[in-house]
């Protein structure tokens, strides 16, 4: 745990904050597999976000662009990963005009 101590005017405050291990999910809580999911998952949303606006597409015309349900795309844009797969995903960049690439490298293990 550490600590850091600063002012601001005349009041002190304390804020404890714990060293990341460079992997948000991991630092949550979540096991190495379900945190190599949300990792994967999150990434390809922030890449659907970017085709969506970078196409300037409302997330109705986006979703029927993608054939899929607008409440469902909409939901996954705003964060929920539980309702959306992998598959889906990729499928959507696919629909958007991405080209996605899959690289696979081996883990440093410490």
């Amino acid at each position: 745990m550490w600590r850091n101590t600063t002012r601001r005017g005349d009041i002190m405050d304390d804020i404890d904050f714990e060293k990341s291990s460079g992997n948000v999910f991991i630092d949550l809580g979540f096991s190495l597999e379900e945190s190599a999911v949300l990792t994967i998952k999150s990434e390809l949303i922030v890449a659907v976000r970017r085709a969506v606006k970078q196409r300037d597409l409302t997330p109705k015309a986006a979703a029927n662009l993608c054939h899929a349900d607008h409440l469902t795309f909409s939901s996954v844009l705003r964060g929920r990963v539980e309702d959306v797969t992998i598959d889906q995903l990729t499928a959507w960049l696919t629909f958007l005009g991405c080209v996605v690439d899959v690289h696979v490298r081996v883990a440093a293990f410490s």
